[in-house]
């Protein structure tokens, strides 16, 4: 990549990460990313799934077509990493690097503009909420795939940890399916000091959470991946006061379809017998969120071509992470793959969801070619 385009993405990243908007909200963001387009002379449309952005690039007779994409959104989280281009938005901040997945597609978008060695079309896809708010299915419901052909679509995140500007390609399961756990307990308050007077949500909240675990460690194969985490417990306004009810709220994590209804249909049968066991009611809720990220087999042979072509480290033997990603429904329309390209050290809290955190700048040139690498090899068929 030439001196002069790696430092004008790299402005452009850090012009993001200083002003991050949350899901949903990605007003700027897009229209951001509406300028550089232009100014690239790459044509787009805009509003597709709400602020998403889809740019076409043509070039030869061929008829083939491929699509690559990348995430626009922040998080709500207070920046602590004190760089210069921290956010200026209190309580908002990239802490997932979708301020560098943006510009590395720009950047791709660049790098195939000035290349003639390619024949047929690009579908560049800027999608807003990621982080929980439906970006893909959303951009799906409003025609993507029909109103922008493209036999395959590819896409990365940046992975922490992993040697700067390496690419991890998985075969099969990248990244986890996600359910929401939501458990509303009902009981009865009363005084602190006359329980036996009382149905204590407290209480049951408290077993609730000890014996969700046992369905990871004593009804799932230890071969089989799967996670139960509790993160919230909302219950009572006052210490002398047993209240009425209490929230409990969490997440699953699984990789296999099979396996995630065994899991939900274990944890509705808990959540029974701890109701049953403390005198409470409990409801259960649990919405379904982003299905396994599964890369296709052809996907994954494109992808590792595409490495090795760009002359990166390829990295073939780490395994898949819990986490959630929401490429995975546009996965489950067309093949593909979704790779991570490392990030380097997580010194100093440079992980993923920290406050710490910050993409970077270094691994663009990587990024960028790796995008248009692999769109390149797809087109080839």
């Amino acid at each position: 990549m030439e001196k002069t385009l790696l430092e004008k993405l790299t402005a452009w990243r850090r012009h993001l990460h200083a002003h991050p908007e949350l899901t949903l909200r990605e007003t700027e963001t897009s229209f951001f990313v509406q300028s550089k387009l232009r100014e690239l002379g790459v044509p787009f449309v805009a509003g597709i799934g709400g602020h998403g952005v889809v740019a076409t690039l043509t070039r030869g007779s061929s008829n083939r077509s491929v699509g690559l994409r990348a995430d626009m959104d922040a998080l709500p989280i207070a920046e602590t990493s004190g760089v210069p281009h921290a956010s200026t938005d209190p309580g908002v901040m990239h802490a997932c690097g979708h301020d560098g997945h943006t510009v590395s597609l720009l950047g791709a978008a660049a790098l195939l503009t000035q290349d003639t060695s390619w024949s047929g079309t690009v579908q560049l896809v800027f999608q807003p909420a990621e982080e929980g708010g439906g970006g893909a299915k959303s951009m799906i419901a409003d025609g993507l795939f029909e109103r922008f052909p493209m036999e395959r679509i590819f896409g990365y995140h940046n992975w922490p940890g992993l040697e700067a500007g390496a690419v991890a390609v998985h075969d099969g399961p990248v990244m986890a399916a996600g359910n929401r756990l939501i458990f509303s307990i009902k009981g009865h308050g009363g005084h602190a000091a006359l329980p036996h007077l009382t149905r204590d949500p407290m209480i049951a909240a408290a077993h609730l959470v000890l014996a969700l675990q046992t369905v990871v460690s004593r009804e799932t194969d230890p071969m089989d991946s799967a996670v139960i985490t509790i993160g919230m417990i909302q219950g009572g306004t006052a210490p002398n006061q047993v209240p009425g009810d209490a929230l409990v709220r969490g997440t699953m994590r699984v990789l296999r379809d099979d396996v995630r209804d065994r899991v939900e249909a274990a944890i509705h049968r808990v959540a029974a017998g701890v109701a049953l066991t403390c005198g409470v009611e409990i409801e259960v809720t649990i919405p379904r969120g982003n299905p396994v990220t599964l890369n296709s087999p052809d996907g994954v042979a494109m992808a590792s071509d595409a490495v090795v072509r760009a002359g990166l480290p390829l990295r073939r033997d780490m395994p898949p992470a819990m986490t959630g990603e929401d490429f995975a429904w546009y996965l489950q329309h067309r093949p593909g793959a979704f790779v991570w390209i490392g990030n380097g050290p997580t010194d100093g809290g440079r992980e993923l969801h920290n406050a710490n955190y910050d993409y970077n700048d270094g691994i663009l040139p990587a990024a960028a070619g790796y995008l248009a690498g692999v769109a390149k090899r797809a087109l080839e068929g």
